[in-house]
């Protein structure tokens, strides 16, 4: 007599042979047999990925709402709104952010940090808004200004600008390096005491935030040195010259999704990781 157990079996899994995708095929494409029923693990899952996306729209769909009409300086003041944007950043900044700037905003070598309070193009909500939108590109001239600078002035320069970030720009020492820097004329990007005037994008000479430092554990003058020697994205016939830096952001109004949105979402969220003016 055949057992009751094993015949319920036999056909329960006669059954789900037939009507899932199970049985591999033997013609060496890798395919399977797709089953009666049309199943599969892929569309299962984009079914529930759009019940849980439609819950989310129509959950927050005020908040989104908000964010979309309200300028970035506006939901700054919004508490609940602000904690809601940087909220629904962590995401986007890990996909779209972190390669270059890293987790957290802690920045990889030889891009910005975005975790300090030390901005390049300016840190209120509204100038980071702006970055995002329309893209960086840094600028340097390779041996100050007009190249005019010759090796040693290039040395010596450095070495100003390494005094400079340790609060002793003005000893004697220093003053073959802040003559060649006034000649270089880089004080009319990094400010006539090394610190701009204005955020246009050149570095603040006087902290000790280095915009350029290779891996970890390079020689920070040796770095610093490279920088003044070949600039930052100097170019000739139309291809970058050995040594330079290249600084680039891209603009991300084409790259997000729903970038007038996102933009503003993910500004909030840079504001809130630096400390923003």
């Amino acid at each position: 007599m055949v057992d009751a157990v094993f015949l319920l079996r036999f056909y329960n899994d006669y059954f789900y042979t037939l009507y899932y995708p199970t049985i591999p095929l033997t013609d060496g494409t890798g395919e399977f047999t797709k089953g009666m029923a049309g199943w599969t693990q892929v569309e299962e899952y984009q079914d529930d990925f759009t019940v849980l996306k439609n819950w989310r729209v129509s959950k927050f769909a005020d908040k989104e709402e908000k964010l979309a009409a309200m300028s970035v300086e506006d939901i700054l003041k919004d508490e609940e709104l602000k904690s809601y944007a940087v909220a629904t950043s962590k995401v986007l900044f890990g996909d779209y952010c972190a390669g270059c700037h890293a987790a957290g905003g802690a920045g990889n070598p030889n891009f910005p940090i975005l975790a300090d309070d030390d901005w390049l193009w300016g840190g209120s909500v509204k100038q980071i808004e702006t970055a995002m939108v329309n893209g960086r590109i840094g600028n340097m001239p390779a041996k100050g200004m007009m190249g005019n600078l010759s090796e040693q002035e290039m040395q010596d320069v450095t070495d100003y600008v390494m005094a400079l970030s340790e609060g002793k720009g003005e000893d004697v020492a220093f003053t073959a390096g802040k003559a060649a820097y006034t000649k270089g004329m880089c004080l009319a990007c990094h400010g006539p005491a090394g610190k701009p005037l204005a955020p246009t994008g050149s570095a603040n000479l006087t902290d000790q935030v280095w915009r350029f430092t290779g891996l970890p554990g390079a020689d920070l003058r040796t770095e610093a040195y490279n920088t003044i020697a070949y600039g930052v994205n100097v170019k000739k016939d139309g291809q970058y010259i050995a040594g330079t830096r290249q600084a680039y952001m891209p603009s991300f109004k084409e790259r997000l999704p729903d970038a007038d949105v996102n933009i503003k979402r993910l500004a909030i969220y840079v504001h809130a990781l630096g400390g923003g003016q």
